[in-house]
């Protein structure tokens, strides 16, 4: 027979016929029109052959007017491959179960190696990785892939400068460069201090220098606050003015914000589809069912399967469809103005150092126009007006001749 695959899905079965009139039963054999092949005369009286499984039967009923012997002396094909792995089948199974063991336990979560981190930096980034899901004993499949770990590390965690993620086998590795804070130097120089900007002093602290200006005295950018030179003319002394003056500072924000603003926001409801990827072909496992979303964000992960360390040229993917909708946000007037003062507050906060306070605020105009409302806010802010300032030789010259109302240079 031509076709050897139908051959085999069928099975096969070596027959040898022996005893007086083998040659006859062969004919009838052939005259009952069952195929056979591959037939070969052994010795006097002893003929082998081959026929398909599904045509034993039919050999049987021949074989009942034989005067000799029919021995089956074996089978071949997918029915007796089969049979000899049912037979074999716990053995299998256990073959089976040990791969599946090994490729799971390769694409677990052994270790995770932080390096070039303090001692505090890195319980910070331990703890947000457990916030992450990122802990030993987890399967890397269910893991954000390194680059979106990256990117949630370095947004998440403060004091990284840079921090670099790899996925080695089964052990994260992280790189970290953290940021470095100068420390102040002492100030050794003499200096004064004087005012960044105009302000209304509200109050002092002073350690060392001479203090120049009283609590609500308004003061212009450049005056000296706290001077340099302590003592009398006799016996003066210069040393750096160390100290804080806070002070009523004054900012005018303008801010603009629509009052109809369209976005997209997720429903909660999602699909998920499942695949492993050999090379370029892509078998889904998993999650049959299509989404049915008029509007979808779709989100892709692509995890590589290693396999006792080494990876091999299998992916898995998870495609995620969450659905979204349009939704149209309407602000009346007044919700616009609260909206817009605390986008201007918020926008004035971020300018100012940690320590800086706002005090005080006055809406000076507000206007609707082309669907959008406008606002020009006065803020009043609390914070420190104090800088140094270095003493030069004409400062000191200065000083002298004001002792003896001399005119200044």
């Amino acid at each position: 027979m031509n076709n050897q695959w139908l051959i085999f899905f069928r099975g096969v079965v070596h027959v040898k016929i022996t005893g007086p009139g083998a040659e006859r039963f062969l004919n009838q054999l052939i005259r009952s029109r069952i195929p056979l092949w591959q037939v070969k005369r052994q010795e006097m009286g002893t003929i082998t052959f081959a026929l398909s499984l599904h045509r034993v039967q039919d050999l049987r009923k021949c074989a009942r007017d034989f005067e000799g012997k029919v021995f089956f002396l074996k089978g071949e094909g997918l029915p007796f491959l089969a049979k000899r792995m049912i037979k074999s089948s716990g053995f299998i199974l256990g073959m089976v179960a040990f791969l599946v063991l090994v490729l799971l336990l390769s694409n677990v979560v052994w270790r995770i190696d932080i390096n070039g981190a303090s001692p505090e930096m890195e319980h910070k980034i331990r703890k947000e990785l457990e916030q992450m899901g990122i802990q030993k004993g987890r399967l890397i499949f269910s893991l954000d892939d390194p680059e979106t770990v990256q990117k949630k590390l370095f947004h998440e965690v403060d004091g990284l400068t840079w921090i670099g993620v790899e996925l080695r086998g089964s052990t994260y590795h992280f790189r970290v460069v953290e940021k470095t804070t100068p420390e102040e130097k002492k100030i050794k120089r003499a200096q004064h201090l004087v005012a960044k900007k105009d302000a209304v002093i509200v109050r002092m602290f002073v350690e060392k220098g001479q203090a120049v200006v009283k609590r609500n005295q308004f003061v212009r950018k450049g005056q000296l606050l706290v001077s340099g030179h302590i003592g009398d003319e006799e016996h003066a002394k210069k040393v750096s003015a160390i100290g804080k003056v806070y002070g009523e500072t004054w900012y005018k924000t303008v801010v603009e914000l629509p009052l109809t603003t369209n976005f997209n926001t997720l429903t909660g409801r999602n699909v998920r589809k499942h695949y492993i990827q050999v090379d370029r072909m892509k078998l889904q496992v998993w999650g049959f069912k299509d989404p049915t979303f008029a509007n979808a964000q779709l989100e892709n992960k692509e995890h590589p399967i290693s396999f006792l360390g080494v990876k091999l040229p299998i992916h898995y993917i998870e495609k995620s469809y969450y659905e979204s909708e349009k939704i149209q946000r309407v602000y009346t007037e007044e919700q616009g103005e609260v909206q817009a003062l605390q986008a201007a507050r918020k926008d004035l906060q971020e300018q100012l150092s940690e320590k800086a306070k706002i005090t005080g605020e006055k809406v000076l105009h507000n206007q609707i126009n082309n669907g959008k409302v406008k606002l020009i806010v006065h803020f009043q802010v609390l914070e420190n007006i104090a800088v140094g300032q270095s003493i030069t030789q004409g400062d000191i010259d200065n000083a002298r001749r004001k002792k003896h109302n001399e005119p200044s240079t």
